[in-house]
């Protein structure tokens, strides 16, 4: 009973500690994010969110309350900064600029390049091993699994 008591009071704390990154339990942030979200995101100011809204944006899947988070973000580390202290992180990422609708092109382009590789190794591997291997089912189907979540990353 104690040995479950315990694990459970260290799970707590845990998930306590996991709750948010510094930017986000920011006050600044969190008061940016809420205003932004209640003059931007709804009625007339969402209307005028979606007509200045850049297609290639929207077809990413940006939302309004997405927009709002990053201009916040950038609001809060222009405090920061001036304020002489370290640029926090938000949402467990470290802040970069966005460019078109990738907010970190190196690590989108990475991914890229990642998922490639791994689909020109699935098809060496299917043209080099015969299908009546015994593992060669379960190794294509692993392969497209995780080339399926690897696109899925944010």
């Amino acid at each position: 009973m104690a040995g479950r008591t315990t694990l459970l009071a260290l799970l707590a704390g845990a998930a306590a500690l996991a709750d948010a990154s510094q930017g986000d339990r920011e006050p600044v942030y969190r008061d940016c994010v809420l205003r932004c979200d209640q003059w931007n995101c709804s009625g007339a100011g969402l209307q005028h969110f979606r007509s200045h809204q850049p297609i290639y944006m929207s077809l990413a899947g940006w939302t309004c309350k997405d927009d709002c988070k990053y201009e916040c973000m950038w609001v809060t580390v222009g405090l920061y900064l001036r304020e002489g202290y370290k640029v926090p992180q938000f949402h467990g990422k470290w802040p970069f600029s966005r460019f078109l609708f990738f907010q970190e092109p190196a690590s989108a382009v990475a991914s890229f390049l990642n998922g490639l590789a791994n689909l020109v190794m699935l098809s060496r591997y299917r043209t080099s091993v015969p299908a009546s291997s015994p593992m060669y089912h379960t190794c294509v189907a692993f392969a497209w699994r995780d080339q399926a979540f690897q696109e899925n990353e944010p």
